[in-house]
């Protein structure tokens, strides 16, 4: 337990730096989980019942449209994951997680997620965890909006180093809102 509390911390410093109790707190009302790749961790039109943390293995959000799943976001080891809309407001969502690889995570249930934001400290990691998801989901956009494909690539491998080793060329391309084959073209002129 205390491994997975240093973990959660280090993690989370660069946004605050909350004390080891909190993360123990935390570390407590989770429990182990394995996911193969590709099998769902939340499927479509669902509440999402958890809060994950990826000790290993990566997971993506991803939103049907058009007959085909569009990637919205990645996350990676010592990342937090979930349908945090669907979390936040205890709604479902069109939204669905899945497993990008085989990964190793620990959750936590939605009510004992909202339960340790009862406390000061737990109040605190909540809303910093909801204003960086918020200013990271902006930044996604205009960088969306405003740059190339190109760039947004560099942009992505930069932010998820190895990112081309660990995960499906279609999915990294739906991230970038672009095909496959773009995709192939733009990281053979990279080399």
């Amino acid at each position: 337990m205390i491994d997975i509390a240093n973990q959660l911390k280090k993690s989370f410093d660069t946004y605050f730096e909350a004390p080891i109790e909190a993360w123990i707190d935390f570390a407590k009302c989770c429990e182990p989980i394995q996911f193969k790749k590709d099998e769902i961790i939340k499927e479509v039109g669902t509440k999402e019942r958890f809060f994950y943390f990826i000790l290993k293995g990566s997971a993506g959000i991803f939103l049907w449209k058009e007959n085909n799943f569009v990637c919205l976001d990645f996350a990676f080891d010592s990342q937090f994951c979930c349908d945090y809309m669907s979390l936040l407001t205890r709604q479902s969502t069109p939204l669905q997680l899945l497993a990008l690889e085989n990964s190793e995570m620990v959750r936590i249930t939605a009510d004992d997620f909202y339960k340790l934001g009862h406390s000061p400290m737990g109040l605190l990691i909540n809303q910093i965890s909801a204003e960086s998801s918020f200013v990271e989901k902006q930044q996604q956009q205009i960088e969306l909006l405003t740059l190339n494909a190109k760039s947004r690539y560099h942009i992505l491998i930069r932010k998820f180093p190895g990112i081309m080793q660990r995960i499906a060329q279609k999915h990294i391309a739906s991230y970038l809102g672009i095909t496959p084959q773009s995709l192939s073209r733009m990281r053979k002129l990279a080399k």
